[in-house]
């Protein structure tokens, strides 16, 4: 594909593909599961086209603030939008580079966002920065698999798949990522997806606390 069709198909088609393969069951039902343990203010890195709004727990969250690179993504969100009983606001902004203040979010929210984030450590170095001593981040991902020719495939794919998926990689270990940044994984679940996502590996979600620096 010539870089004129590339670039195009990134920014005028991909967040569509991703939007739709984003909305199936499969990955409804994680949501359904971790977003409404968010609570006060929160913060979604990678709010994409809002698909997680559904899922927040009124009774809960006092603020949404959702943090995403790409105007498409949040142009859809937008039109998508319905009034909620809480506050929400859209911030156009990379996930590496957050612009908030140090220790403003009660919970952080991160769902099938690691996969596309070129530097997922740096990402989650200002998840700590935002969240309060003690504050939580709660994270839905797919990733590694786990079985040795499913990695292998995994590997294989995974430039073609970054190009159809704007960027999404397939073969990254969620917990690994979280565990190395210094979080303290309370609570984890990993599950396989249905046989019709393979390619997606393993479904990672979890609740870490931030420890103290």
């Amino acid at each position: 594909m010539c870089r004129s069709c590339l670039s195009l198909y990134r920014r005028r088609i991909a967040p569509y593909v991703v939007h739709a393969g984003c909305s199936s069951a499969v990955f409804r039902s994680m949501r359904q599961r971790l977003v409404p343990m968010a609570e006060g203010i929160v913060v979604e890195v990678g709010f994409g086209s809002g698909l997680n709004v559904p899922y927040y727990d009124a009774a809960k969250v006092e603020r949404l603030i959702g943090v995403d690179p790409d105007s498409t993504m949040l142009a859809l969100a937008r039109r998508c939008d319905q009034p909620q009983p809480f506050e929400v606001e859209c911030l156009q902004a990379d996930g590496q580079s957050i612009p908030l203040a140090e220790q403003f979010a009660d919970t952080v929210v991160v769902a099938y966002t690691f996969c596309t984030i070129p530097q997922p450590a740096v990402a989650l170095g200002e998840i700590r920065r935002i969240l309060k001593p003690g504050g939580r981040l709660i994270f839905l991902e797919h990733g590694q698999a786990d079985t040795t020719w499913r990695k292998e495939m995994q590997h294989r794919f995974n430039r073609f798949w970054g190009v159809l998926a704007a960027g999404c990689n397939l073969n990254r270990n969620p917990f690994q990522l979280v565990a190395n940044a210094r979080f303290d994984l309370r609570d984890a679940w990993q599950e396989k997806f249905p046989r019709a996502f393979w390619l997606l590996g393993s479904h990672y979600a979890g609740v870490a606390l931030r420890l103290p620096d």
